[in-house]
């Protein structure tokens, strides 16, 4: 406890003193993003060894910034943009959106310019495949206003504008105390870039927009057809994932424990199957979260929370995208909000938002399976892990 006291002076103390090192080729930054609730003061960086899984030295402080609880690199990595999930009954109570530059040097972040997100707890974001805008999804935990889709435009400089475009969804109703609003939770371009799909946690949707710039610049996304994907009733989707080859997608719900898999094509997405990782588990077991591939797209992990706290590993059919569960890990910790693989792919590290520590374990490539834990760093109340990666 003493040293999770200390190490906020550490961090606060260390802005812009840590640069790249000479770093070799297993070194990598990692930027992590957080709640700032409790002692955590914004975006950190840290120094990753590819080789033993160890992190060099303490979290150093990145960027101040409240609650940003996201990160979105761009393509070429040279800017980051952030939501900082601020709602009701916080420190800033106004959702907003930030733009950084990164130091190629040593990879510092100066911030660009901050808009608002005109809606309440903007938790995710992804930028248009062109470039031109950002979307985020205002979650909004309250039921007024209730969640929405935002297009902001972006510039060549990375600088955002306000949005041009908010698309608010019906409400399932479902689950009265979850859905008696819409709850967008992710935005996800498709791998051609012509079609935008969104993620509603409280309308048991997935809704798909053609994305189309050049016909209207402030209307760039318009309804497709079909406009959305039907899930189970008090389901609650949450993140989007397509495959590698663009053909597939893999989804989680949120309320029910699942992972749909989809076949992809021309903006449509088919469900092919549907897995349950809690099936006759308690209802405290059912809280998925994040899902990500291997890069050779044999393998796909997806975290869940609550009291069941693991990561559960799938086999992935190279035919057809379908899962096969292969093994279940602890996490080690409380509430896997997000994880990552780190680019050697030989261990995946977790972002354990309430029990305050980034958690690395241990990966087979060749089977998927995870094995030890190597590492528990403490820092407060992660949300969000990128690597930096060198191009």
């Amino acid at each position: 406890m003493l040293m999770r006291k200390f190490w906020p002076l550490l961090m606060a103390g260390s802005v812009g003193a840590m640069s790249v090192q000479a770093a070799t080729a297993d070194t990598f930054d990692l930027l992590v993003g957080s709640y700032t609730a409790g002692t955590s003061e914004g975006i950190y960086r840290l120094q990753f060894d590819s080789r033993t899984g160890q992190f060099s030295g303490p979290p150093v402080l990145a960027a101040k910034a409240q609650n940003p609880s996201w990160l979105t690199l761009s393509p070429d990595q040279k800017r980051l943009f952030v939501v900082n999930e601020n709602g009701p009954g916080q420190q800033d109570e106004v959702g907003r959106v930030s733009s950084y530059r990164i130091d190629p040097a040593n990879h510092q972040l100066t911030l660009i310019n901050q808009v608002q997100s005109l809606g309440n707890e903007p938790t995710h974001s992804s930028l248009a495949a062109d470039g031109r805008y950002l979307f985020v999804a205002n979650y909004s935990v309250l039921q007024d206003p209730g969640g929405s889709l935002a297009a902001l435009p972006v510039d060549a400089e990375g600088r955002l504008a306000p949005p041009v475009q908010l698309s608010g969804h019906p409400a399932s109703g479902v689950n009265p105390e979850r859905q008696a609003s819409n709850h967008v939770h992710s935005v996800v371009s498709s791998p051609d870039g012509k079609y935008v799909f969104v993620q509603d946690l409280g309308a048991d949707r997935i809704f798909a927009y053609r994305y189309d710039p050049k016909a209207n610049s402030e209307r760039p996304l318009t309804p497709a057809d079909p406009d959305s994907v039907q899930l189970p009733p008090g389901s609650g989707p949450r993140h989007l994932l397509f495959s590698a080859d663009g053909k597939h997608a893999w989804l989680t719900t949120e309320m029910s424990a699942q992972v749909a898999v989809y076949d992809y094509q021309d903006g449509k997405l088919s469900e092919r199957q549907r897995v349950d990782f809690a099936a006759g588990q308690p209802l405290s077991d059912k809280a998925g979260a994040a899902l990500h591939a291997s890069s050779d797209g044999r393998f796909l992990y997806v975290s869940n929370r609550g009291t069941a706290n693991q990561i559960v590993v799938f086999a992935i059919d190279p035919a057809n995208a379908q899962l096969k569960e292969i093994q279940r890990r602890a996490v080690d910790g409380d509430h896997p909000r997000e994880f990552s693989l780190d680019p050697s792919g030989r261990f995946l590290l977790i972002a354990n938002q309430k029990s305050n520590q980034i958690v690395v374990i241990e990966r087979d490539s060749q089977t998927g399976q995870l094995g030890k834990t190597v590492q528990k760093l403490p820092i407060d109340a992660p949300s969000d892990l990128k690597f930096l990666v060198r191009q």
